[in-house]
């Protein structure tokens, strides 16, 4: 049976009275309770808060819980069974529950601070160690709470803090020196009591909403809230908000109200007026506490209360009237400028002004532009005007909003004003009635033919003015224009044909000029149509073909046609014909027509010609009226053809006019030229190798013999000074050294000899003669005793003819005893070779 202590600060009034009641009704039923005797039903009507269970398992009366308490701590027997039991079976009691364990936070101690104690009643017969499990204790948060293993107190060890852990769940156990169990674990609850540490927090500094002006008392604003950490369902959570301020005070000071409990801001008051006040800070502060500004925390924020705009402000024309003037038959052009002035909020839908004429212009010369920027109404002219039709206009304009006005609020009587636009009469230039004027003609009218008279009109008809008339662009010059009545005459006959003309159309510009201040002109086209008349013979196409010698059933001859300038009906069918003279045109050649624009040459049948070109003539009639004909030659080549049709190489080139021998002769030639160019290039080629076998001599201006080469030459010491280089000469050309003094002399350097005269070689030297050349300067070279080293046969090696020492294999030990060179073995492999010359003296 688990013995827990708990003292009375740690458990509230409610869960203390139902503690005790449980206990005293559970365990101790129908005996006596302490000295007075208490039974059940007597203490039924005591106060039960006054009961306690003391150690001795009695309930005695105190006159306060607390003062109770602060004795030693009482001892609270729960029933359970024990594991170790000495006797059989029994009733098994229930289980008592354990109430919470109340921890207020941010206790300061003093550290730790004990909790409540727990003992088994085991503890009398055997020794327990007393232990704890869960969060807070082998869990982390590691060590918040811990327990005296021999005594079963168990202890608080630091400031807890609800807002991080507002409860704890540990299981108690109680075990033997030998770690059995003895007792079954009971589970103790910890509660942290919430304490009042955290103040109410904005999620925001400065909040901001917006109303519309004029809105009636009771609109919704905005909304504000604020969070407190600590338990929302006691006091300390729980926030309260209010207006600490408003700025500014206009028109009352108070405008707006919060909801205490949710932070909904309305308005409170009529009065919003954005052109009066556009915007509103209001000071709001949250308490918790349930706003008991006493006990309670504050935080305070900011809200920014824009007041929106409406369209309650109607546009006003700053004038009933406005004026402007216009020169006539001007377009895009600003006439007037109205002005208008609205109270709303600048370059918004409720301040955007919209311009209107009402009456005054029927036909549409004048729309009204609103500036973008200044809001002002620009009377623009979109059609021209005639000063001669109106002089003047009278134009009723009315100006609204983009926007609707607001519900209630009605239009300005300086909406409306009339605007009075003048005309300004200005020389307008003369126009043509008909432009372009179109006229029909036939080509080829003869010079001085009147075509039409094109004339212009004065739109000023009150001036008088007169018109003179002049050619503007007339590409082909085949007109010209009356000054004064505008009477168009031809300078040129008109050729429908000529490259001026587009689709038979011939197109001419005039200009039409008044005498005004300053002289205004304007432009006129004249279109002339030209009928086509049939003036141009039809030309024979091709002009070349050719065609097989004999006629056979695939090939029948060459398509020919004809093209004519002229246009239908002048120009086909077209009608060909072989002329009569030369007969023999006739006689070889044949026409068949194919269509009426189509026939076919061929020859007649059984016609044998020779290959060549021959010029057909042909006569071609167009079907005008009356027809004009035309003789073209086409040039035919006949050749010889394949069974395809098709002209042979060979007929090509006799058909182009030579002949068979000629053709022959041709190709020997080209054969001869081949042979003769193969020829010299392997003469060349071979002329070549020649040269590379025996080449000339060198140019005298390029012999090097005459220069003294030195190559990197190192001297060899002061030891190596006197030597003689003599001895490096052939021995039969030594004799004119002996006689000069003793010294060091180089022999790659020339002596100062007299030189032995070598044959002059020709300039330009046959190639016959090359050979005896090179012997005679090789015989002369060899004789002169001066020609450098690289200029005949060297030897190197020679080395005298003699020398006063001995023979190497004179040598002898100087030794006078045996010499053992058995020991030259050991010296490894380079020394085997002379251990057996020299110590093998035995065997020998």
């Amino acid at each position: 049976m688990f013995i827990l202590y708990i003292p009375a600060t740690f458990c509230s009034d409610n869960q203390w009275m139902e503690f005790v009641e449980f206990a005293t009704l559970s365990s101790l039923p129908n005996r006596q309770l302490g000295a007075e005797g208490l039974t059940a039903s007597e203490r039924m009507s005591h106060s039960v808060s006054k009961w306690v269970m003391m150690e001795d398992g009695k309930v005695a009366e105190g006159k306060e819980r607390k003062d109770v308490f602060q004795a030693p701590p009482p001892v609270i027997m729960f029933s359970g069974s024990g594991l170790n039991s000495s006797k059989g079976l029994r009733r098994q009691k229930r289980d008592w529950v354990i109430p919470p364990i109340n921890v207020a936070e941010n206790s300061r101690g003093p550290f730790p601070q004990m909790l409540v104690s727990i003992r088994s009643d085991q503890d009398q017969d055997i020794s327990i160690r007393y232990s704890i499990t869960g969060v807070g204790a082998d869990q982390p948060p590691n060590e918040v709470f811990n327990i005296d293993p021999v005594l079963g107190k168990m202890f608080v060890t630091k400031p807890l803090d609800r807002e991080h852990r507002s409860s704890y769940h540990l299981r108690a156990h109680a075990v033997d020196m030998n770690g059995n169990q003895v007792e079954n674990p009971i589970d103790l609850y910890i509660f942290v009591i919430d304490m009042n540490d955290n103040r109410p927090e904005f999620k925001n500094q400065v909040y901001n909403g917006s109303v519309d002006e004029g809105s009636k008392p009771g609109t919704y604003v905005m909304h504000l809230s604020a969070f407190d950490a600590d338990d929302n369902t006691t006091a300390n959570g729980m926030v309260r908000y209010r207006i600490l301020s408003q700025t500014p005070h206009s028109p009352i000071p108070n405008m707006f109200t919060i909801n205490s409990e949710t932070g909904d801001i309305v308005t409170v008051a009529p009065g919003l007026d954005r052109e009066k006040v556009s915007q509103y800070t209001i000071i709001v502060q949250a308490t918790d506490m349930e706003g008991n500004l006493n006990f309670g925390l504050s935080n305070t924020a900011t809200a920014i209360i824009t007041v929106t705009d409406i369209n309650d402000n109607p546009p006003m024309l700053t004038s009933r009237t406005f004026s402007g003037e216009v020169p006539e038959n001007r377009v895009d052009v600003v006439v007037a400028n109205l002005t208008v002035i609205d109270a709303d909020q600048a370059h918004s839908p409720n301040w955007n002004a919209i311009y209107q004429i009402i009456s005054g212009d029927q036909f549409g010369h004048f729309t009204i532009r609103t500036d973008p920027v200044t809001n002002d109404g620009m009377v623009t002219v979109v059609k021209p005007v005639d000063f001669e039709m109106n002089r003047s206009f009278m134009l009723k304009v009315a100006v609204s909003n983009q926007a609707h006005l607001a519900s209630g609020i009605q239009s300005s009587l300086q909406s409306t004003a009339d605007v009075t636009i003048s005309v300004q009469d200005v020389n307008e230039p003369p126009y043509f009635p008909t432009n372009p004027k179109h006229i029909r003609f036939e080509e080829g009218v003869p010079a001085g033919t009147s075509l039409t008279t094109f004339s212009a009109s004065d739109p000023d008809r009150l001036h008088m003015q007169s018109i003179r008339y002049s050619k503007l662009n007339d590409p082909a010059d085949w007109l010209s224009i009356n000054r004064t009545n505008g009477q168009i005459v031809t300078t040129g006959m008109l050729d429908r044909e000529s490259i001026y003309v587009k689709n038979n159309i011939y197109e001419a510009t005039f200009l039409a000029t008044d005498n005004g201040s300053p002289a205004a002109s304007g432009t006129g086209t004249l279109q002339i149509y030209l009928i086509d008349i049939n003036d141009n013979p039809p030309a024979l196409i091709p002009k070349e073909s050719q065609i097989c010698e004999r006629m056979n059933k695939n090939v029948n001859g060459v398509n020919i046609t004809a093209a004519d300038a002229d246009t239908d009906p002048n120009a086909g069918p077209f009608v060909f014909e072989l002329p009569n003279f030369p007969t023999s045109i006739r006689r070889n050649w044949t026409i068949s027509r194919i269509s009426g624009d189509y026939a076919r040459l061929g020859l007649r049948y059984q016609v044998y010609l020779e290959p060549g070109v021959y010029e057909v003539p042909i006569i071609v009639s167009d079907s005008g009226n009356p027809p004009l004909s035309n003789r073209s030659v086409i040039k035919v080549k006949v050749c010889p053809c394949d069974e395809n049709g098709d002209c042979t190489t060979l007929g090509a080139v006799a058909a182009a006019g030579l002949g068979t021998g000629a053709i022959i002769s041709i190709l020997i030639c080209v054969i001869i030229l081949l042979s003769m160019v193969l020829l010299f290039v392997v003469w060349i080629k071979r002329r070549e190798k020649e040269r590379q076998t025996k080449q000339l001599l060198i140019d005298p201006e390029d012999d090097v013999r005459d220069n003294i080469l030195k190559y990197d030459e190192e001297g060899g010491g002061e030891e190596d000074q006197d030597y003689d280089l003599s001895q490096l000469q052939q021995p039969d050309s030594l004799e004119h050294i002996i006689s000069k003094p003793p010294g060091v002399r180089r022999v790659d350097e020339r002596p100062i000899i007299p030189e032995s005269q070598y044959p002059i070689r020709p300039v330009v030297p046959h190639p016959g003669d090359i050979g005896d050349f090179i012997h005679e300067g090789l015989r002369a070279a060899d004789n002169d005793p001066t020609a450098p080293p690289y200029d005949s046969l060297l030897v190197f090696d020679y080395e005298g003819s003699g020398s006063t020492a001995g023979s190497v294999s004179s040598l002898n030990s100087s030794s006078t005893g045996d010499q053992d060179y058995d020991y030259l073995n050991d010296w490894g492999p380079r020394f085997k070779k002379l251990a057996d010359m020299y110590g093998g003296g035995d065997d020998d």
